[in-house]
Order: C-alpha cells, then sequence, then structure tokens
C-alpha cells in the first residue's frame, strides 16, 4: 500500500508540473491541443473548445501538445509524408508546393497549399499506415502554422509557458513545506545531541553534546528520524554533518559511519523528541530557507557530480518511490516532507539547460529573442540528442544505485 501511495505521489507531482503549463498556455493565447491525465493511449476522452482531454491508459503524471513548438520546415513534409508519396508519385507536385512557401517563410502561402495538399490526399488511395502518418503530418503542420503555434509568439509568452511546470513545482514545495512546519515538527531536542560515544565517526567528526544537526550532506533534517535514515541510506558512504552550535551554522568534516550489527551509525544519543508548531508567515520563510539550501546543495552536486560520492547520490523513479514508501512508514509529516523535496528536485532539475528539459526550452527562446529569428530545426534536433544522452547516462547511474540499494549491494 505504501508503495502504491508513493507512485501515486510522484505521478501526482508530474501532472501539477504539466498542469502549470496547461493553464499558463491557455492565459496567454496558446491553446494546447491535448491535456491528459495519465499518458496516452486514452482510455476515455473527449473534446471541448478545441481541446482534447483525456485519460491515459499509463496511469502516471500527464501529457500536454502544445501547438507549433519549432518552426516548420521543408524537411518536416519528407518526415510525415514520404511513406504516402512512396505509394502514391503523384503526391510530389502537392508536397513540393508546401515546401517553398515554407523554405522562404511565407507562412500563409504555405497554409493555402496544404489545404491543397489535404484535398490531394482525400483522392488518394493510401494503405493504413501510410493514411495515418499523413493525417498526423496534416495536423502537425497546420498547428505550426497557425497564429496560436508556440515558435510564432513574443518571447515572455513562451517563456511564461515553459517555466510555468518547474515554477508550480516550486511554489507546491514550498507551500507543503510551510504546512508541515505549521502542523508541528520536533523541536531541536529531537535532533539535538545529547551526548557523543568516544572513538566514533562522530567525535571524529567534532560532534558536541548540545549541538543540533540541521542538514546531512546539505539535506535539510527536521526529524531525528530523517538523520538516521540518512545516515542508515548512506551505506557506509561518507556524511558530512550540518550542526547549528550556539547559534552558528558549522559544517563537520566528513566522516564514513561504521556498521553495527545490521545498521550504520556514527556514535551519538539524540535527547527528546517535542514537537513546535509556527504560524504561516514563520512557516513560510522557514520553508523558503529550506528550499534555498536544497537548491545550493544540488548546485553544488551539479557541478560536481562526478565525483564517487555524488554518483551514488543520483537516483530514478525506482529510488525515489522507495524512500517516499518509507517515509510513508515513518508518519506523515516525514512523508509530506519527502514529496516536498522531491517536487523541488523536479523544479530544479526541469530548470537544467539542456533539451528536451524545460530549461533547454527556455534556453533557446531567450537565444531567439535576443537574435530576432528562430533557430533552425536541425539544430534543436542535435542539441537534443546530446541532451538525452546525458539524460541516459545519468539515468543508467541511478538504476545502477537504486538496484544495488534494492539487492543490498
Amino acid at each position: 500500500m505504501t508503495v502504491l501511495i508513493a507512485i501515486a505521489s510522484l505521478g501526482f507531482l508530474i501532472l501539477i508540473h504539466e498542469a502549470g503549463h496547461f493553464f499558463t498556455a491557455l492565459a496567454v493565447g496558446m491553446r494546447p491541443r491535448r491535456f491528459y491525465v495519465g499518458f496516452p493511449p486514452a482510455l476515455v476522452k473527449t473534446k471541448r473548445n478545441g481541446v482534447e482531454y483525456g485519460l491515459g491508459a499509463i496511469p502516471l503524471g500527464g501529457y500536454v501538445k502544445i501547438p507549433g513548438m519549432h518552426r516548420p520546415a521543408p524537411s518536416d513534409l519528407d518526415v510525415h509524408f514520404g511513406s504516402a508519396l512512396y505509394e502514391a508519385p503523384r503526391l510530389l507536385q502537392p508536397i513540393e508546393r508546401v515546401k517553398r512557401p515554407l523554405a522562404e517563410g511565407e507562412f500563409e502561402s504555405a497554409k493555402a497549399a496544404l489545404r491543397e495538399l489535404e484535398a490531394a490526399l482525400t483522392d488518394t488511395q493510401l494503405s493504413a499506415g501510410a493514411r495515418r502518418q499523413a493525417n498526423r503530418g496534416l495536423s502537425e503542420l497546420s498547428d505550426a502554422l497557425g497564429s496560436d503555434a508556440y515558435w510564432r509568439q513574443r518571447t515572455w509568452r513562451k517563456l511564461a509557458v515553459i517555466a510555468a511546470g518547474p515554477l508550480t513545482n516550486l511554489v507546491f514545495a514550498i507551500l507543503l513545506l510551510a504546512v508541515v512546519y505549521m502542523i508541528g515538527i520536533p523541536s531541536d531536542a529531537s535532533r539535538r545531541v545529547d551526548s557523543i560515544e568516544s572513538k566514533t565517526p562522530a567525535a571524529k567528526a567534532g560532534l558536541r553534546s548540545g549541538d543540533t544537526i540541521v542538514a546531512v550532506n546539505g539535506m535539510p533534517m527536521r526529524t531525528f528520524d530523517q538523520v538516521r535514515d540518512a545516515i542508515q541510506g548512506s551505506h557506509g558512504s561518507l556524511l558530512s554533518l550540518t550542526v547549528n552550535r550556539e547559534g552558528q551554522r558549522k559544517i563537520l568534516p566528513p566522516v564514513r559511519p561504521t556498521k553495527d550489527g545490521n545498521r550504520y551509525v556514527i556514535g551519538f544519543h539524540p535527547t527528546i523528541v517535542r514537537y513546535k508548531h509556527y504560524g504561516p508567515p514563520t512557516a513560510l520563510r522557514l520553508a523558503g530557507d529550506d528550499t534555498w539550501l536544497v537548491t545550493k546543495t544540488m548546485a553544488n552536486w551539479l557541478v560536481h557530480v562526478t565525483s564517487p560520492a555524488n554518483r551514488k547520490q543520483i537516483s530514478t523513479p525506482v529510488g525515489i518511490v522507495r524512500t517516499s514508501s518509507e517515509a510513508v512508514k515513518q508518519g506523515y509529516r516525514d512523508y509530506l516532507a519527502i514529496v516536498a523535496l522531491i517536487s523541488l528536485s523536479l523544479a530544479l532539475l526541469n530548470l537544467l539547460p539542456l533539451l528536451p528539459l524545460d530549461g533547454g526550452h527556455i534556453m533557446f527562446s531567450i537565444i531567439e529573442g535576443v537574435s530576432g529569428k528562430a533557430v533552425g530545426r536541425a539544430v534543436y534536433e542535435r542539441v537534443s540528442m546530446v541532451g538525452i544522452a546525458l539524460i541516459l547516462f545519468i539515468y543508467v547511474i541511478g538504476i545502477s544505485n537504486d538496484v544495488g540499494k534494492l539487492t543490498g549491494g
């Protein structure tokens, strides 16, 4: 049951990300063509005001189709109508009549030629596969030539639509963390060190009685359970504690936990747990502080992602679900905090300037706005290939880490 709750939470975070894109696109006059809860194929769908709403068969997240993400190019017709042309060579002239105005940037003429091509296709006998591909091409080109196509919009509109997804996750993370502070979190006593065992990693790091552990490897800690879980989750890897000592934050030298039976320890004892509640203004401020700390930590992680210690921290949805399901068992406060941090991570990772991530689209929109001309499709495709390769590389490392944790490796 806890795994299902964790999967549903991850799907919800992806869904609100897509909802951010969708509603912002509507607000700026860039009408999306589809909005799905889950991913296609559709189990149920309906069309209203030109937007297809559906429930996808793959119950994870959501899917939004924004028209005309790229400026249409003559090569698009080769992709969409290649099969139809092979089966019916007489379509060559109608296809060429669309290509010429596209190459010259005469988009109204291209729209008229596209209608002629559609009529020619209607009168042509094609196989089911070629027909399906050609119809998809007509739809894609029609959207790309429409006045509400993404690539035709002013820069601020494009930036607003693309940034809305990560910003929705960011705002949700801050609000959820604020809720955790308002419903009550353990006071400093829960993370405050009561005593230190001699000749242990804690003693070696310089941890003192009275210190309050506020972060492990830069990640905020609100309860002793979170501190304990971070130590257990290290599997003996180096850990760096951030403590509050006499009102000042201090980062202690990294140490390696030792194994005591079937658990990892560093050799300190906490004090008693007591819950403390915060009002909305203070809760929002504390949530903002946590968000900034995680952002800085992630930026530092990205800079040193190739180091062995940082590579071991990479995770995939498999590891995210595992962490979330464990948090469910610890209690709803820990669970809500973990969901908030996952939402924040989704926002920050999506802002990386890599295609096909949102950050990559933001970067290219700015480049196009400054230069005053659209970046060619070929450039988008080459940069996307590099971005996808990097993402897959990181994903493979994450899968390896997650499998290793599941198997005890």
